[in-house]
């Protein structure tokens, strides 16, 4: 029978932690070279529009073996998911650092418990928009792992090392939330039963500078009724220039019977927006003995207006 292969990339990023490594899957790591101070976690680079940048990536082997890396520039971007810092594979389209960056070997062979230095240069172009651009070099091993079965999953691993680049000229923070919505999870008979709600919405980075979002989210009932109010944690810690993320966060407890509205208010670099929707709970058995009375009220009354109507 044939195999059906599905191809995943697992890739690792740089954390800040153990800079000596700033990115690493066990096997091989990537980390900028040191500079004359201190070892550095991530590349942090600043140019003008026109000028070019020269540095370099260390790509180190941790295993037993020689391995071979086709070594690339990537753009990064914030998951749909949940916001997390992501780069661009090696077949999509690089249009910012991913597109500027070059390094000087596009394959890498590194020896056994050895490490190889590689110099890059990157370019940013005249008409390069000012502010915040994120990338990474990553070090992909195009090995295909290949499981066992009719459907297999093949696996390439890569590790990035992240380059965080301003490019001169001004920055303007600015952030929005949109679209928020509230769905509610209701019992059926009131009283019996929990209640839940949840709350989703678009948060989106219409500035151009990086964001440390901070979101606070408020209900209110009827009459004005404070019913919850907190600052979420479920939230990205970056939220790079241009980016938008889908985002959920559950009330538990939501009222079962109410008419109010949810306000989600987002802050971040002296930037602050808010956006707001009703919502009006109401159980399911309630809401079918409304409906049905509702539907009876409006038979009763047509065969009443039937029955005055004179017959020609």
């Amino acid at each position: 029978m044939r195999k059906l292969y599905v191809l995943l990339l697992s890739l690792f990023l740089a954390t800040a932690a153990a800079p000596a490594y700033g990115a690493d899957n066990g096997h091989w790591s990537v980390y900028p070279a040191a500079s004359r101070i201190a070892a550095r976690p991530y590349f942090y680079l600043s140019a003008d529009p026109g000028q070019a940048i020269d540095d370099k990536v260390v790509v180190s082997n941790r295993t037993g073996e020689p391995l071979t890396f086709r070594l690339y520039a990537a753009d990064a971007y914030n998951t749909a998911r949940d916001g997390g810092f992501a780069v661009r594979t090696v077949v999509e389209k690089q249009r910012g650092v991913g597109a500027w960056a070059t390094p000087a070997k596009s394959r890498v062979t590194v020896p056994p418990h050895g490490r190889v230095t590689v110099p890059f240069t990157l370019s940013v172009p005249e008409g390069a928009e000012p502010g915040d651009h994120a990338g990474a070099l990553v070090a992909l091993d195009e090995r295909i792992d290949r499981g066992d079965g009719a459907v297999a999953l093949g696996v390439q691993r890569a590790v990035a090392a992240r380059i965080y680049l301003r490019v001169g000229g001004p920055t303007v923070p600015a952030i929005a939330v949109e679209d928020v919505r509230v769905s509610h999870h209701q019992p059926l008979v009131p009283g019996l039963g929990d209640s839940g709600a949840t709350i989703s919405y678009t948060l989106r980075n219409t500035g151009n500078v990086t964001l440390d979002p901070k979101v606070e989210l408020r209900a209110t009932g009827l009459f004005g009724r404070t019913l919850l109010a907190r600052e979420l944690v479920r939230i990205p810690g970056e939220l790079l220039p241009g980016q938008r993320v889908r985002l959920t966060e559950p009330w538990h407890g939501s009222p079962q019977l109410d008419w109010g509205k949810v306000t989600l208010t987002a802050s971040a670099k002296e930037t602050r927006e808010s956006s707001s929707a009703s919502f009006f709970a109401l159980p399911w058995l309630v809401a079918v003995v409304l409906g049905a009375g509702a539907a009876v009220g409006t038979v009763l009354f047509v065969r009443a207006r039937r029955a005055r109507t004179p017959v020609g």
